[in-house]
């Protein structure tokens, strides 16, 4: 499998590197415990507890792997030198839907960070794609599963 570089901003990499030392420093003990813990019950084959945290550890390890890759392929935006013009990694953008009454302001952030109930879209994502590069007053159209929307860049931060 082929990696990509991951588009990421300083705090976002803080975070998956936070992630990975919580998952390595505690969560790994504590399944380790309860698999020791579950084993003390007996029969392993019949043993729902033990299995249940044999599952746990093998979803906690794959993170682990996930985030290793993602934060080894990780390049930090420098948003300093973006222009602030220009819609890029970090910027904070307010834009008009045509047809729709109120402004919508979305953060624009790399794919590990994206957390659309928080209005932070990734770059890969359609309404991402679409605003990167666009500046104040530009039109940028979204292909979205419900058709194409039209929005109205009203201002970036």
């Amino acid at each position: 499998m082929v990696e990509r570089e991951l588009l990421v901003s300083a705090e976002g990499l803080k975070k998956l590197e936070h992630e990975l030392e919580h998952l390595k420093a505690v969560r790994r003990g504590e399944v380790a415990e309860r698999i020791k813990t579950a084993r003390e019950f007996g029969d392993i084959s019949e043993n729902s507890e033990y299995e249940d945290a044999k599952n746990e550890q093998g979803l906690i390890e794959a993170r682990i792997q996930s985030l290793e890759s993602m934060i080894r392929n990780a390049h930090v935006v420098d948003e300093a030198a973006q222009d602030p013009h220009v819609v890029h990694i970090g910027s904070h953008v307010t834009v008009q839907e045509e047809g729709e009454d109120a402004p919508e302001e979305y953060i624009i952030v790399g794919v590990a960070e994206a957390d659309p109930v928080k209005n932070r879209i990734s770059v890969d994502s359609p309404v991402g794609k679409a605003l990167l590069g666009a500046q104040a007053s530009d039109w940028v159209e979204v292909t979205a599963p419900v058709g194409r929307i039209r929005m109205q860049v009203v201002s970036i931060k």
